[in-house]
């Protein structure tokens, strides 16, 4: 652990030693505050507001928080010299990966580095947070993506550095991601990583995608993900042809799925298709399949959806096959009846093959389940419309 930010004067980045606080409610150590106002500056260093006083008033609690701080650690056998000794092993880790000088292999050290930093420290006043570690490592993986020289070797480097920055995603700003919006270059060398890294490198980006769906600051940036053809292309191609990373990529294709205005696009890129697929071949109670079938029902508010389900050779019986399965996820069966409502609603075809299949079967099993009290009330309401279009002989069959 290194010093605590709120223990480091802003100008000169070092433990307070005599701290003072501007009008502005900054504080600064006296020296710096000192020197910064004798050079002619009127404005405070962090906030650049005009100084309508230029006195400086202890700041008795911090220093008292400092003092107490350093007499706990020394008491635990740390003094100044080993948190000064910390802070300055961070930052020649930094300035080794940032470095135009450093060779790739010593970039991949410090890359291992940082991860095996980020398993033993705990993360409160962590040096690899208050440097904003995650930020200048998805930079670099970034910036390596274009890099013609060594391709191998730089897909080596992304790796470590795209598993870096998901062991310090959590504890990071996730609007630092906005810069994949603030730099088209950013976003195009994303889709290079996507298009041309390894399968290893393209499941570390979903597990980004799903973060960026997480927040609501990155909504805009969701949005110019889920239009963007070469992506949506490369996760239905992932999950399609059950690559490696298929499952990370049915969790990126909901995640992006869950703004309206980025189904019309995913739809078109027969997003659909490659989930029936995939529902068609997955074993049973795998959590993939459960996440397929809830994005094919988010993905049927689009009218081309449904039509995809009907013309599909295994559409509606991939979806009666999620209905009810034993130690099936409830989620999943109530996913499956509501997306089998919202076909059969407009579909005479899709009513007739559901039950050919055996809807009525698994809906009187699935209301002898233990499901949830919702989910039943949605088998009924299917039921009811299946029997609603039914012929005398079929109607036998409830």
């Amino acid at each position: 652990m290194g010093i605590p930010p709120l223990f480091r004067c802003p100008i000169s980045l070092d433990l307070f030693k005599d701290p003072v606080t501007l009008c502005t409610g900054q504080t600064y150590d006296r020296s710096s505050i000192e020197k910064w106002l004798s050079s002619g500056n009127s404005t405070c260093p962090v906030t650049m507001q005009k100084l309508h006083d230029s006195s400086i008033v202890p700041n008795t609690t911090l220093r008292h928080l400092i003092d107490r701080w350093l007499q706990i650690n020394c008491s635990l056998g740390y003094d100044l010299d080993y948190f000064q000794a910390v802070d300055d092993s961070f930052v020649v880790l930094k300035h080794n990966l940032q470095s135009k000088e450093s060779t790739l292999e010593t970039k991949v050290e410090a890359l291992e580095r940082v991860l095996a930093l980020s398993e033993d420290l705990p993360f409160e006043n962590c040096p690899l947070i208050q440097l904003d570690f995650f930020q200048m490592i998805l930079e670099l993986a970034l910036e390596n993506a274009v890099k013609s020289s060594n391709f191998e070797e730089n897909l080596i480097f992304i790796e470590k550095a795209l598993s870096c920055g998901l062991k310090l995603l959590s504890f990071s700003d996730l609007r630092t991601l906005n810069m994949l919006k603030e730099d088209e270059s950013k976003f195009t060398n994303f889709l290079i990583l996507f298009k041309k890294g390894t399968f290893t490198i393209k499941k570390r980006l979903c597990h980004l995608i799903v973060a960026i769906s997480s927040s609501l600051q990155l909504k805009e940036l969701l949005s110019i993900m889920g239009k963007s053809k070469i992506l949506i292309q490369e996760l239905v191609h992932l999950i399609e042809n059950q690559l490696d990373g298929y499952e990370e990529s049915i969790k990126a294709l909901s995640a992006l799925s869950s703004l309206e205005h980025n189904r019309q696009v995913i739809v078109k890129e027969n997003a659909v298709k490659a989930l029936i697929a995939y529902i068609v071949n997955a074993p049973k109670c795998q959590y993939a399949s459960i996440m397929a079938m809830r994005t094919i029902e988010t993905l049927l508010v689009v009218e081309s959806a449904k039509e995809e389900i009907l013309n599909h050779p295994n559409g509606v019986s991939a979806i009666v096959k999620m209905v009810f399965r034993v130690s099936s996820d409830n989620e999943a069966s109530e996913s499956a009846v509501n997306s089998l409502i919202i076909v059969c609603q407009d579909f005479m075809d899709a009513r007739e093959e559901a039950i050919c299949c055996g809807v009525l079967t698994k809906l009187l099993l699935l209301l002898q389940s233990q499901c949830s009290e919702r989910t039943k009330n949605k088998a009924r309401m299917l039921l009811k419309l299946l029997r609603s279009m039914c012929t005398g002989d079929q109607k036998q069959a409830f």
